[in-house]
């Protein structure tokens, strides 16, 4: 049975400026900003949420199905998800539109400042969860506004537990939307910031927010991860990367972990782990679709971190 993956795909336009944001922008003088950053370094790439989340969830060894509306200019990532064995068969293309295309820039801190044409993703309202057979979990992970209202009723009501995933997506709603995804989720995932912000805007502690699902995780960079279930905080440690190279996709594919996690029916501290893991494995290689493993390469990796196989 599949995990249902709804969200965007995207090309990524990735640009690395060699020197830290801070250092070109006045905080009296925001309300007139006009800077410019030179950036050496850039790639186009493979991207959208529901496209990487998708690819890890691949690697690890779970079978993705990625429901999404792209452009007419879809063909070479349509290319690329055959060759990954990834299920597009939920892909709606439309022709009179471009794919959404992300812009990223990167600083020296890790900092990112990114630039989004939504393109097709906007008509993500047309394609149905209820198209979808055998979906064992989902996910509704930043799309287009409609697209993430409906999918996710449209989980509730069939009955199929998913993770509500608002990511770069929160600006769109307010808290009533909020809440309103949070009592129809089975899980929620946030990192810190986002965490931080549904709380403001809901006016509930992040404790309370967690009482209405039943897990819900919040990532927090270096500093590991906490997944509140049951009354209790499990917390997930931090797996030192074998290099700090490129932070975009990170959050990708921790949800991908989580996903593989509940697919096989595992105990939060270990599914939290293996998502630990899956982001450290990312940050190490540029771009958000280029690091690779095998299964028996990931187990031993998880072992190394953890002292037993996941």
């Amino acid at each position: 049975m599949a995990a249902l993956i709804c969200g965007s795909i995207a090309f990524d336009t990735i640009m690395v400026f060699h020197d830290r944001f801070k250092n070109h922008i006045l905080p009296d003088k925001v309300h007139i900003l006009n800077v410019s950053f030179l950036v050496p370094d850039l790639r186009r790439e493979f991207g959208g949420c529901a496209g990487n989340i998708a690819y890890n969830l691949k690697l690890l060894g779970g079978e993705p199905t990625v429901m999404a509306t792209v452009g007419a200019d879809f063909a070479p990532y349509a290319d690329w998800l055959d060759r990954q064995g990834i299920d597009r068969r939920h892909i709606k293309q439309l022709n009179d539109t471009y794919t959404g295309q992300a812009f990223i820039t990167t600083d020296q801190d890790d900092n990112q400042i990114t630039a989004f044409h939504p393109g097709a993703m906007s008509f993500s309202h047309f394609n149905h969860v209820g198209e979808a057979a055998d979906v064992r979990v989902g996910i509704v992970s930043p799309d287009g506004r409609e697209g993430m209202i409906q999918h996710a009723a449209q989980f509730a009501e069939a009955g199929i537990p998913f993770i509500f995933d608002v990511g770069q997506g929160l600006p769109m709603f307010g808290g009533d939307d909020l809440l309103r995804f949070l009592d129809q989720a089975t899980y929620a995932a946030f990192n810190d910031y986002e965490a931080q912000l549904t709380a403001e805007r809901t006016g509930l502690a992040l404790e309370r927010l967690a009482e209405r699902v039943e897990a819900l995780i919040v990532t927090r960079g270096g500093e590991g991860s906490r997944i509140y279930t049951a009354g209790q905080c499990i917390e997930i440690p931090v797996v030192a990367p074998a290099a700090v190279v490129d932070p975009t996709g990170c959050g990708d594919a921790y949800r991908a972990g989580l996903l593989y996690g509940l697919e096989r029916g595992m105990d939060w501290a270990t599914t939290g782990r293996i998502a630990a893991l899956l982001g450290s494995i990312k940050i190490a290689s540029p771009g958000t679709q280029n690091h690779r493993f095998t299964v028996d390469e990931f187990a031993d990796r998880f072992e190394k971190a953890f002292g037993y196989r996941c």
